[in-house]
């Protein structure tokens, strides 16, 4: 089977396809046939070396894939051979077969298609336990979704309006401001032409009460500058590159809490919340009420150019691979 490798770290990754012997599945593990897998910034950065998780190469990167089980070890128990699932690596995920612990699985709503199944998980785990977990965001309030045209913040807009939030999303280019509002934003914003007037506008004076902020740098202290009277900021990721420096005297004025999230280490020690909070999504999923928006389809050796398309900010929502595409 064929399996892509990191070779090594480096700005631009070296990547290589390999072909490799098909894994078996021990205890408590399955063998997924993958038929689409997510990528994700956090695939680019790991295997940059700019993550907080970092693999030695060579290594298969990869954090997300759907798939058909094909094979099952001993002592599984909640899953057949055939069964339709999401699977999660850390990482390993970008190979035609992948062996994946019993935990890491998630069966698929019937509805949902391969390359949805592929790039929902991360997206969607994170936006829903930022938002309610992080943000405590409650029907009525303003939520301000920052890098709303990327995988977390398109997922965080879905998310947000369902929990009855006014939603106002930042984003740079006008593709990306058309699919939000038909996501579901109220307003959209270009961020980088500064948003904190029209933000202050938009809520009558006040500003907003949960930010949801997977950008950082600039974009971070300008939002400091735009918050209610209790506004709780949620500290996702830097993709602007540089971690930002709260000023604690914004933070003391307003009454403001700036919480960082973790979805996957949420999950480890809080499994019975995790569990609930994706039964919440499934069954929006399932409803048809969320759904990853998909911009971008490449082959599996097609992972160089779907780092390429990240890193030009040319997706929005996500960039999946797939076997047929």
């Amino acid at each position: 089977m064929k399996a892509i490798y990191c070779v090594k770290l480096a700005d631009w990754p070296a990547l290589e396809m390999r072909d490799i012997s098909a894994p078996s599945p021990g205890a408590g593990e399955v063998l997924v046939r993958n038929e689409a897998w997510g990528v994700n910034y956090v695939d680019y950065l790991m295997c940059q070396g700019g993550y907080q998780l970092r693999p030695d190469p060579p290594f298969v990167p990869g954090l997300e894939s759907a798939g058909r089980i094909v094979a099952t070890g001993p002592d599984v128990g909640a899953f057949d051979v055939g069964d339709r699932v999401m699977a999660a690596h850390r990482p390993g995920g970008f190979a035609e077969e992948t062996v994946v612990a019993e935990r890491q699985l998630i069966k698929m709503p019937d509805a949902m298609e391969m390359t949805a199944a592929a790039g929902f998980r991360s997206a969607f785990i994170t936006a829903y336990h930022g938002l309610v977990q992080g943000g405590r965001l409650q029907a009525g309030e303003t939520a301000l979704i920052h890098g709303a045209g990327g995988g977390m913040g398109h997922a965080a807009v879905q998310v947000a309006r369902l929990l009855g939030a006014q939603v106002i999303a930042t984003a740079t280019g006008s593709e990306k401001h058309e699919v939000l509002r038909k996501l579901g934003a109220d307003h959209t914003l270009e961020y980088r032409d500064g948003f904190r007037d029209a933000v202050k506008d938009l809520t009558d004076g006040r500003g907003a009460d949960v930010i949801f902020d997977p950008v950082g740098g600039d974009t971070f202290d300008e939002t400091m500058r735009c918050l209610n009277w209790g506004a709780r900021i949620v500290v996702v990721g830097f993709t602007a590159g540089r971690p930002a420096l709260a000023k604690t005297n914004h933070v003391l004025i307003k009454g403001a809490s700036v919480t960082g999230i973790r979805a996957g280490e949420f999950g480890r020690r809080n499994p019975a919340a995790a569990k609930a909070n994706l039964e919440v999504l499934l069954d929006w999923a399932g409803a048809g009420k969320i759904a990853p928006y998909i911009s971008h389809r490449f082959p599996l050796e097609g992972v160089e150019e779907a780092f390429r398309a990240i890193a030009d900010r040319q997706v929005v929502g996500k960039a999946v691979l797939t076997r047929d595409a």
